[in-house]
Formats: C-alpha cells, structure tokens, sequence
C-alpha cells in the first residue's frame, strides 16, 4: 500500500479508480440479499425485519454477480440489508462469487456465527466485518432493540478468533456507528480493536431508516469532530498509524461512488446505501447499460466537478467529497455539501 493510500484510506489505488470511472465499470459491489433480519437495530439505514416482497431468487443473485464480474468487480460485499446468515444459500452464493475470482466481504451483526460457520468463512478467506457499538451490554442492546445481543456477538466473535480470524489472508472488522448512547466509550473501543489486530470502522451515523424515528442517536457535528480528532491522535501515538480526521469514517474515507454502486434485494440499483436514488432495476436492464445511462451515476462519478456549496472550494476535495448520503439525507441532494463536515469552516475552527 502506497504512503497515499495509507494516509487517505484507499481501498484501490487512484489509477485504478480513474481506470474504472473512464471505463464505467466497477471495482466492488455492495450486494443486499434479503431485509430480513433477527434485530431491530434502532439506528438500521434499511428498517430490516422482515423481508420484501418478491426479493431476488438465486438465479438472479448469480446474473448480477456475473455482470458485476463482467464489469470489472474485484470485490463484491454482501450486506444482506438484514442479517445475511438468515440466508439459506448464503455459502452457494460466497462460493459462486469466488468462483468468479471476486473476493468477498460480509457484513454481518454477528450473532448467529457458530464455529461451524466460522470455520467455513475462514476457508474460504471470507473478509468480516461485524457489529459492535459498545462494549456495555446494556448499550449495545439498547442500540440493537434486542436483549441478549452483547453476548450473541460476544459468542460469534470468540468462534471467529477460534477458526483463526483476524490474520494476513483475513481480515476481521467491527463496525460502529457513532451515537449519543456510545459516545463516550469510542476511544477505548477504539484501543480495544487495535490492540487485537481488529480493524475498527468507526462512521457517522445516515438519517434514513429507523435513524430518523431515533433522533435521540444524534451527536452534534462539533462533538462528532472532536472524537474523531481523539480517535487521529489515538492513532498516532499508540499505533503508529497517521491518517486525517475527516468524514464519514475515522481513519479512512468514501470514494466508492467512483466505482461502486448496491443492487438492494428487490433489484434496485442505487449509488450506495445512502444514496438511496433507484437509478435502475437489474430485472429490466443489464446493470451496465444501467450504470452507463445513469445521470446521477455520471455526477457521482466525476463528483469533483459537481459537488456544490462549501465542498466545492473544500481545500480538500481532491481527497474528500464528505458522505454523499448524509448530503442526500438531510437535504435531498446527492450533490449538496456535507451539513455534518467541519473542513474548510471558519465557523468551527
């Protein structure tokens, strides 16, 4: 990984983005499978429960992972949209996907790993990235909107590290949304991940979902500045690791609207889980001609000479566009400056 990459959280180099963009093909795709799920997560972007009707059959799932592969796709994340191990053929389609020589993600909250599935996302060096929102059970039940949850996860962790995670070939992360309720835990949350070699996704919070039913998670832009500030020096002086603060995520940043976009389990393509603009359903169109026909594709992808408002001067913004979803969300423009984003503020330095 390049010093840039490092520093500004790449998940491909700048030259294969830019390849992908002049190219309209893809890099990853976010995968939904079903919304069903066994919590009710209060803060969940997709208010997953039960799932939609006439959701995609296999069949489908492996027409779209062959046109992402068709695309380019060298990543392909499955989010479930609710609880992708509810999924009865969760492995066929892990297994298709790296049939295809795509390597996989899953997002998953954890609670349902056994050692069995463990042991089987390990052999097939499956990347997990799991819920954790705090290491207080009361918390992280309150956030889950189910009892019990801190030890399920609890449990499914340990099967991970016991089939071998995190290692080299397999990364293990925890994904963390930053809220009111957990405010305060985040740095030692934070040591906690490092320390076991776990990687830590720490992101602001969309309002979308039941978020907006919710409106006691919200922590003020100021305060959401300041952790990740702590989180930055955290970092530097106790790992090594340099990197800017900046939104959505500590330690990293988005640019996946330059090569990515989610097909939900209805078959909606949107630009991300935020960006919640249906651009295209893959049961009427091929998910190239989708992409390539898009507008609002389009100002994604060259987002730099589109984004308006404070983001468009940002001294940044050639590394940085904010969170396209929280633009999206809270004003209704996937073009719009980040509202949550202290860069380049005189009024919140």
């Amino acid at each position: 990984m390049s010093c840039q990459q490092e520093h500004w959280g790449l998940e491909f180099s700048p030259e294969e983005i830019s390849a992908c963009r002049e190219s309209g093909g893809l890099l990853s795709l976010e995968l939904e499978l079903s919304r069903a799920c066994n919590l009710r997560c209060i803060y969940c972007y997709a208010s997953s429960g039960k799932p939609l009707p006439d959701e995609l059959i296999l069949e489908e799932i492996f027409q779209i992972i062959d046109q992402a592969a068709g695309l380019g796709a060298r990543k392909i994340i499955v989010l479930g949209g609710g609880e992708p191990l509810m999924f009865s053929s969760l492995f066929t389609i892990i297994d298709y996907i790296i049939s295809r020589k795509i390597k996989v993600d899953l997002f998953t909250n954890g609670t349902l790993i056994n050692r069995d599935i463990a042991e089987k996302l390990f052999r097939r060096n499956v990347s997990i990235s799991m819920k954790m929102n705090s290491r207080n059970p009361e918390v992280q039940d309150e956030l889950a909107g189910k009892k019990g949850t801190y030890e399920a996860i609890e449990k499914g962790l340990h099967a991970l590290r016991q089939a071998g995670y995190p290692d080299d070939d397999h990364t293990l992360g925890i994904e963390t949304i930053v809220c009111r309720q957990n405010y305060d835990e985040l740095p030692e949350l934070w040591r906690w991940a490092r320390q076991r070699s776990i990687v830590p996704y720490i992101e602001i919070m969309t309002l979308q979902g039941r978020a907006v039913d919710n409106r006691g998670l919200e922590v003020e832009p100021h305060r959401i500045r300041a952790m990740f500030e702590k989180l930055a020096e955290i970092d530097a002086a106790e790992f090594g690791r340099i990197w800017y603060p900046l939104p959505p995520l500590a330690a990293s940043r988005c640019a996946r609207h330059e090569y990515s976009c989610t097909v939900t389990s209805i078959g909606d393509v949107n630009p991300c889980p935020g960006v919640s603009i249906p651009i295209g359903n893959i049961r009427k169109q091929p998910l190239r001609e989708i992409l390539q026909t898009s507008k609002v594709i389009h100002e994604l992808r060259n987002i730099r000479q589109n984004i308006k408002g404070r983001c468009a001067t940002c001294t940044h913004n050639e590394f940085c566009y904010g969170c396209r979803g929280h633009a999206y969300q809270v004003t209704g423009d996937h073009l719009a400056e980040d509202p949550i984003c202290w860069l380049d503020d005189p009024y919140k330095n």
